[in-house]
């Protein structure tokens, strides 16, 4: 899939006279965020998993086109009726779509056509926000919202997609310049949770997807989750103990993935004390937490930790509670012990909204938190992302929990 899925659930969190300036100053983040990168590494695709940035910067474009403009704004008429099938992603109700695997080869539209596309639905949606704000008329502005939290999904994308394409390049070329981004360290150590009868999930009247909710009761037994993220020492450590040759503390699927890909470290990590960032080749700190796990190396280290990963809900209860561990967002997303799966008597949304989420709950692991290339202000607590349990490329991590 192309990104987690979402859809609004209640009304939208942006006031209604500050829309046009928050679909401004998204839509600008984007274009920061590819301002560096040449035409040619806009159109690269280094995997199947990832998209070329100027697939990113249409698909985001044809969401609010497809999604908003097309259906609700009777005089406006599509840029181009064929880019539906360039930049569709996933939505079989809006049409046929380009092979995923393929994007890089869409060397036509150019950069530049894409750009004039986003002008022109930039100028679009101005006009149609105003004048669903002067005519009072709010019910279109949560699904405005939902195309602006896509597009900050897809912002982040992009930062792991091009990392993911610079990796693969010999040269090991830098996106942004200057060092790699540290974080304070925390002290080990644990916070203990006295489990009971907790809620979980979305609730009041702030934005959410549609998978956060409903809320929810659940009972936890007593746990407790870890001060902090594990560290690039922590983890080199079970590297050196064999953590990448000894089977006993894989998972089958996550053994047979070590074998068939080859994997000895994070997927970053470089010789000599190096990682791979989107600084370039950085030196790797021992203090600072580690990344680019997947799920399968995340659980071998907690059971060669004698730990064990948190549930979901065992995250949430925790993150919420007093005193709350650290680090729970803007580092990396954070690997659980839970299935992507659909909340007690949760029901997806009507017409091609239904296709976000409800369609991928099964064979994904759900992450919490947010990392370094989450977009400011876009986590929250009850935010579920997911992945498949094999995905790296992402900036991911781990925290360690253990029963009580």
């Amino acid at each position: 899939m192309d990104r987690r899925g979402s859809t609004a659930e209640g009304p939208a969190v942006t006031e209604e006279a500050d829309l046009a300036e928050r679909f401004a100053a998204v839509r600008r983040h984007s274009l920061a965020l590819a301002e560096p990168l040449s035409a040619e590494d806009q159109c690269v695709q280094s995997m199947p998993d990832a998209s070329p940035t100027k697939w990113h910067l249409a698909h985001a474009t044809w969401f609010f086109e497809a999604v908003v403009l097309c259906p609700h704004a009777p005089e406006y008429r599509a840029f181009d009726p064929r880019f539906g099938r360039l930049f569709n992603s996933y939505y079989e109700s809006l049409g046929p779509r380009h092979p995923r695997g393929q994007r890089g080869l869409l060397t036509r539209p150019s950069l530049a056509e894409v750009q004039a596309y986003r002008a022109v639905v930039d100028e679009a949606m101005s006009a149609f926000i105003s004048t669903l704000v002067r005519s009072n008329s709010t019910g279109l502005l949560p699904l405005i919202e939902l195309g602006l939290q896509h597009e900050q999904q897809h912002q982040e994308l992009l930062l792991t997609d091009i990392l993911h394409a610079m990796s693969v390049n010999p040269l090991r070329p830098a996106v942004r310049v200057g060092g790699a981004p540290s974080f304070e360290p925390v002290p080990a150590g644990w916070c203990d949770h006295a489990g009971g009868d907790v809620t979980v999930g979305h609730v009041g009247t702030g934005f959410a997807f549609d998978n956060e909710g409903p809320a929810h009761a659940v009972r936890l037994q007593p746990y407790a989750l870890s001060r902090r993220l594990v560290t690039n020492s922590e983890y080199q450590a079970f590297v050196d103990d064999g953590g990448y040759r000894r089977p006993e503390w894989w998972l089958s699927d996550g053994w047979a993935a070590v074998q068939a890909q080859g994997w000895q470290a994070p997927l970053y990590w470089l010789e000599d004390g190096l990682e791979f960032t989107l600084h370039g080749a950085q030196p790797r700190p021992p203090d600072q937490p580690v990344r680019h796990l997947s799920f399968y190396e995340a659980a071998a280290f907690a059971e060669w930790a004698g730990a064990r990963l948190p549930t979901e809900f065992e995250w949430e209860a925790a993150i919420t509670g007093s005193p709350s561990p650290a680090q729970a967002f803007g580092i990396a997303w954070q690997w659980t012990r839970s299935s992507y799966d659909p909340y007690p008597r949760y029901r997806p949304p009507q017409g091609p909204l239904a296709e976000y989420n409800g369609k991928f709950m099964v064979g994904q692991i759900v992450l919490r938190g947010s990392s370094l290339a989450t977009p400011a202000g876009h986590g929250r607590a009850t935010y579920r992302n997911f992945f498949p349990p094999a995905a790296r490329w992402q900036f991911t991590g781990l925290r360690l929990a253990r029963d009580l």
